[in-house]
């Protein structure tokens, strides 16, 4: 039984959220991304990522007040998507509904992760990471395991109820299952550290190559049990941290009650190989990872990874959509590799945001210089502000940052 209290703040939140949702403008913008996901941009477009919550509740707007923790897992969610639309909304879109997570079992890789972390401020969720070496020898890659995917149906059932007693008649409550995040490379940076796993790509290829085998196989078994049992999500808002509205997906036949991986976005990337030869990124991440991505309708390739030296190969992944520019790549080189055949995905270097002084003319001038390379180029462009470790606890900063952008971007 739900706190009579719990149940009144999140209803009061939800019709909130319900009149933003209904506004002309969120399908305004949905029509945006569309255009820009087909590669016919109206206008540059502007998401805001990965924000450092942790200094943002200056006015109280993010403070917890429900009492039930599942309550407070959505008041969270809630005051969140409603403190960005008020502060830094740029070209966010707001949905009438509610996504509820299927109780999804899933035994991954059965590693557990050995590290040692360092913290620098207490709050943030962003720490340092030092991982112990855990493959070391031959037999080690016994301990990969093929990952296992079994639902709860009851537990989905209990989750559904308690979401339609705070939710109905406000937002839709729509039971959501797996977005498939997944990346190669990822995992051995955690089960082997960095330094020591690109020395084994030089000392000892055959072993990384069965190592990687065996993880893409993994996925894929994995990808097919999620498929098979109905258990992949519906259409997708946001694939990463950029808008996935597209008319393209999703594909002929599709099945709201059983979604295809042809019906999805995938998001994939390497961004341990950063500083790799493209020959190496191609034998150890495209030609794995395109066994993944032709299963899905489109897909969202690289983050933090610098590819404007790699895009010969990253034009071999199968239904790539949009490209990732980090802070790190040469945007000249990048705009010109990737003209209007991608989506050049701009990650503007939030450490504009760290500094002791916030420098609006440095920040202009950053977006600018992105605007008018993709311009020369030919490039739809998309600006996404992620990886936001600190605004220096003045929140303001964000939303400076947001206005600046959208009058570069026109909006």
């Amino acid at each position: 039984m739900l706190n009579k209290q719990d149940v009144s703040i999140i209803r009061g939140l939800a019709s909130e959220l319900a009149k933003i949702a209904a506004l002309p403008g969120q399908e305004e913008k949905r029509n945006l991304w569309r255009k820009l996901n087909a590669l016919k941009p109206v206008r540059p477009m502007v998401m805001i990522d990965q924000v450092c919550w942790n200094e943002m509740n200056i006015n109280d707007e993010l403070t917890l007040r429900c009492t039930d923790k599942e309550c407070r897992g959505y008041e969270d969610q809630l005051r969140r998507i409603l403190y960005q639309w008020n502060h830094f909304r740029v070209d966010m879109v707001v949905e009438p509904f509610i996504r509820i997570p299927k109780a999804i079992n899933n035994t991954g890789f059965g590693i557990r992760v050995e590290e040692h972390t360092v913290k620098t401020d207490d709050t943030n969720s962003v720490v340092s990471h030092e991982f112990t070496n855990q493959f070391q020898t031959d037999d080690d890659l016994q301990k990969v395991k093929r990952p296992q995917i079994s639902h709860d149906e009851a537990e989905t059932k209990r989750r559904l109820s308690v979401a339609h007693e705070l939710f109905d008649g406000l937002l839709e409550v729509r039971p959501w299952g797996a977005d498939p995040y997944l990346s190669i490379i990822d995992p051995i940076s955690h089960w082997m550290g960095v330094e020591n796993a690109l020395y084994a790509i030089i000392d000892r290829p055959e072993f990384m190559h069965k190592l990687v085998g065996r993880i893409t196989d993994g996925y894929l078994s994995m990808l097919d049990q999620l498929e098979s049992q109905g258990l992949l999500c519906g259409q997708q808002s946001l694939i990463h941290c950029t808008g996935a509205y597209t008319d393209e997906l999703p594909a002929p036949g599709y099945n709201p009650e059983k979604p295809r991986l042809k019906d999805l976005w995938m998001f994939g990337l390497a961004q341990m190989f950063s500083t790799v030869s493209p020959d190496m990124f191609k034998e150890y991440e495209v030609d794995y990872t395109s066994r993944i991505c032709a299963r899905f309708g489109l897909v969202y390739y690289g983050c933090c990874d610098p590819l404007d030296g790699k895009m010969n190969e990253v034009r071999m992944i199968p239904n790539v959509r949009k490209v990732s520019m980090s802070p790190w790549a040469n945007e000249e080189r990048g705009a010109a590799e990737i003209k209007s055949q991608f989506v050049y995905s701009r990650k503007p270097n939030p450490a504009h945001l760290a500094f002791d002084t916030f420098d609006t003319d440095l920040v202009r001038k950053h977006l600018l210089d992105t605007r008018n390379v993709c311009e020369k180029n030919g490039c739809p462009l998309e600006l996404i502000l992620k990886d936001i470790s600190t605004v220096k606890y003045e929140p303001q900063r964000l939303t400076k940052w947001a206005e600046i952008a959208m009058k570069v971007v026109g909006g």
